[in-house]
């Protein structure tokens, strides 16, 4: 294997875009907007509507970054491999947390189906036993019972999803004049 060959190896290696990438565009000096696909890395520039490949050489971009395009594939700079970096993980926050009265899992379910089971009929209670099931289950077989589990953190989500689990209103109270 070549030098060049071993190198071009290396390179596609390296910046090979992941699954999730999006195309990364900017602007050039000229106003028109250069776009590289993810998956290939194929420049393209759009200009008053038209669209064509972008031509090799060295292109500054408004930003003062600089695109290189060799046999119509970008070179990746620092921006397009900023674009493809995933997205730091979602911090759980319910991680090592404990239990006090009502788990998540059983407060969603009062939410919704009511303290007293009166809003048993909507859509979103079924759903939400059955997250209550899950996560009775997933405490039963864990060493700390107290502890929340991946489902309580995925109930405490549902709770502030009011358009599909909203609020139950409370029963009408008898002789309360």
């Amino acid at each position: 294997m070549s030098g060049k060959t071993w190198l071009a190896a290396v390179l596609m290696a390296l910046f090979l875009p992941p699954a999730h990438a999006d195309e990364w565009s900017s602007k050039m000096l000229d106003g028109s907007t250069v776009t590289v696909d993810p998956d290939t890395n194929r420049a393209t520039v759009t200009q008053d509507g038209v669209t064509a490949p972008l031509w090799n050489g060295i292109h500054r971009m408004q930003d003062g970054s600089s695109l290189i395009v060799n046999r119509g594939i970008a070179v990746p700079n620092e921006p397009i491999i900023e674009s493809r970096r995933l997205p730091p993980p979602e911090i759980e926050e319910w991680k090592d947390i404990n239990i006090i009265g009502y788990s998540p899992c059983e407060q969603l379910v009062r939410q919704v189906c009511g303290q007293q089971d009166q809003c048993a009929g909507v859509e979103a209670c079924n759903p939400a036993r059955q997250l209550l099931q899950m996560e009775q289950d997933e405490r039963n077989v864990s060493s700390n019972r107290n502890l929340m589990t991946y489902t309580s953190g995925q109930c405490l989500k549902a709770m502030k999803d009011r358009a599909y689990f909203s609020m139950c209103p409370p029963p009408d109270s008898v002789g309360d004049n």
